[in-house]
């Protein structure tokens, strides 16, 4: 994990009496920012900002499964899809570690210049997720000669995303803290205390996108060699504290 903060000291005299909003966005686990006072409006204050990142594997594939008919009447279309959707749910259901999930379903009509049907097209979907991607790919490739694969996603799964966001929190947190007290001797101040505090994050993807088509196009009945790459996951905590003198 690697941990990055920046300060931008904004020293502003506040006159008494103004009203000062008070925000603390910690997850839900109930976190409070030092209150507020009138004497505290005598106060300048500064504004930080400290970040952790972490880069992880995804760990999650989601397969999408696509059949397309085309007929000139538009109950055989959609006739022809249940059925092949119907018996490939059939057939991919029960097995461990692989959830399985219709999508989309969908008939729409073909038309001539003059605006009149030709013929109809339909396309059904039927979705694969599994964290097992051997698993989850051996599924797809056994009914690739009905409903053949047309996209992949990978993700961090929600339970993993929450156990790096509790580390990330903790760190950035940390580092927070050890700039705003830096931060305060560095004015020749004595104390600080919270004013605001607020939470913001990122996710940016790293996936071998060219890779993972070719293999698809080179055979789509072939199990495929799937990669997830990785995504960094980073956390941020930002606000302002309150510069105090000694009494």
């Amino acid at each position: 994990m690697n941990v990055r903060f920046s300060a931008r000291p904004r020293l502003l005299a506040y006159c008494a009496g103004v009203s000062l909003a008070l925000a603390a966005t910690l997850f839900s686990t109930g976190a409070r920012a030092e209150g507020p006072s009138s004497k505290n409006a005598e106060y300048p204050h500064a504004s930080l900002r400290a970040e952790a990142v972490v880069e992880v594997a995804r760990d999650t594939v989601r397969i999408t499964l696509a059949a397309e008919v085309r007929d000139a009447e538009q109950a055989e279309v959609a006739a022809n899809l249940s059925r092949t959707v119907e018996a490939v749910m059939q057939q991919l259901r029960g097995k461990d570690g692989v959830k399985v999930t219709s999508g989309n379903f969908q008939v729409w009509p073909m038309n001539d210049r003059d605006g009149r049907i030709t013929d109809w097209r339909g396309r059904a979907e039927v979705f694969l997720e599994s964290t097992d991607f051997e698993a989850a790919s051996k599924l797809a490739a056994a009914v690739a000669d009905r409903m053949p694969s047309s996209n992949l996603a990978f993700s961090v799964a929600p339970e993993a995303r929450a156990r790096h966001e509790e580390a990330l929190l903790e760190e950035a947190a940390t580092a927070f803290r050890k700039r705003a007290e830096a931060l305060t001797k560095a004015f020749g101040y004595a104390d600080y205390s919270i004013r605001e505090i607020q939470l913001g994050g990122a996710g940016a993807v790293y996936q071998p996108e060219a890779r993972r088509m070719m293999a698809m196009a080179a055979d789509a009945a072939a199990p495929l060699p799937l990669e997830g790459g990785t995504e960094r996951i980073s956390l941020a905590v930002e606000g302002t504290i309150f510069l105090h003198s000694r009494e």
